[in-house]
């Protein structure tokens, strides 16, 4: 079996967890509920913001999908679910533990929940109890758990599916890619049910116990990523072929989303209605984002190499980092440019200093971070 490798992949992983971290800082302006809030709300800032969340995570399930797929070509199903048990379960129990306590404690001392020292807190409350009626929270850590179960789930199903390449349900979908590239938005079909008929009584929780709605979402977008890779001959040059139709229908989506959330009340035909523009334009935007990756971003280098290693450490420490900065913002009376910028370079700066001088070093630190031991890997594209 051999490693394979699409540096456009790595490249999105990288990127779309970097936007990460200005959604996040964003959280701290705008509206909507968030752990901490800027004394000053900017409600103009929540229209990037929305964009930017359409897709931001359907397509971080979709690129882990599509990472399984490589991962399971040189490994077996129990290689594969121990090592997603040491890269995912491992830094779950120890940010449960150790990185997301602080964003809790300063949720607390704002509101004034708790008074004491975080000393206190961490010993004596921050087991207590779920958040957010108690204290113990994955917080933005949901999204491993969440693919942890979901690798364990399909596992099955993708080892049935690498060992019979040539099944005929893989062979229909090269076939209908290779024929007719936008055959591609039939696989928006079931988000489209989900969203239409299961989002209204499932609200997103992240927990695990009455998130049906994102729990199938995401499942069905993991799916997706495997089955793409699976028949990767016929999907990659579809995207060539489709992708300035998916701009345009992602731009003319959007713009009617836009619309509706500005200008209609809801009602059966707009909730219906929205839910097919929501999910076609985030599966547009995808699929825009993969083609153009693929077109100017599949090649390696330094830059990517260091990046795909650090990104794992930095995503698992920057909303602490970024809601720590922002507590000692809040209440100053600044311009919302000085603020972002602060608590921008400083979350990416804090994340470089911890993750090049400790946890890259650092060989337990690296573990509890979900590292993998460094080495020479021959790459083929």
């Amino acid at each position: 079996m051999t490693k394979i490798r699409r540096y456009d992949l790595d490249w999105l992983r990288v990127i779309v967890f970097g936007l990460l971290i200005f959604y996040h800082v964003g959280m701290f302006f705008v509206p909507w509920g968030w752990h901490i809030k800027n004394n000053i709300i900017y409600p103009e800032l929540r229209w990037p913001m929305l964009f930017l969340n359409q897709w931001r995570l359907p397509i971080l399930f979709v690129i882990s999908g599509m990472g399984t797929a490589f991962a399971l070509s040189y490994r077996s199903g129990w290689q594969f679910i121990k090592e997603r048990h040491a890269r995912l379960a491992i830094p779950l129990v120890f940010g449960m533990l150790v990185i997301v306590p602080p964003q809790v404690y300063i949720e607390r001392i704002s509101t004034g929940t708790f008074s004491g020292s975080y000393w206190e807190y961490w010993t004596t409350e921050s087991l207590a109890g779920v958040y957010p009626e108690g204290n113990l929270s994955w917080h933005h850590l949901w999204f491993l758990p969440y693919l942890l179960i979901f690798s364990v789930i399909l596992t099955p199903v993708f080892l049935y599916l690498r060992n019979h390449p040539n099944t005929s349900f893989l062979e229909t979908w090269r076939r209908r890619l290779s024929n007719k590239p936008m055959s591609i938005y039939l696989l928006v079909i079931p988000l489209f049910l989900y969203e239409s008929l299961l989002e209204p009584f499932f609200n997103i929780t992240h927990n695990l116990v009455w998130d049906w709605f994102n729990f199938i979402s995401s499942l069905t977008l993991f799916f997706y990523g495997y089955l793409l890779i699976s028949v990767k001959e016929a999907f990659w040059p579809a995207l060539e072929k489709l992708r300035k139709k998916a701009l345009t229908l992602g731009i003319g989506c959007f713009t009617g989303l836009l619309i509706i959330w500005l200008y209609f009340e809801d009602s059966t035909v707009i909730h219906f209605t929205e839910a097919a523009l929501k999910t076609t334009n985030f599966w547009s935007w995808i699929l825009v984002i993969f083609a153009y990756a693929a077109k100017y971003l599949n090649r390696p280098s330094r830059t990517l190499a260091y990046c795909n290693r650090a990104v794992y450490p930095f995503y698992i420490l920057h909303q602490t980092v970024t809601i720590i900065i922002g507590y000692w913002l809040m209440e100053l009376n600044w311009p919302f440019v000085t603020k972002a910028f602060i608590m921008v370079v400083g979350t990416f700066g804090a994340c470089w200093l911890l993750y090049e001088f400790l946890i890259k070093r650092i060989p337990i630190l690296g573990f509890v971070f979900g590292l993998k031991r460094e080495k020479k890997i021959s790459d083929i594209n």
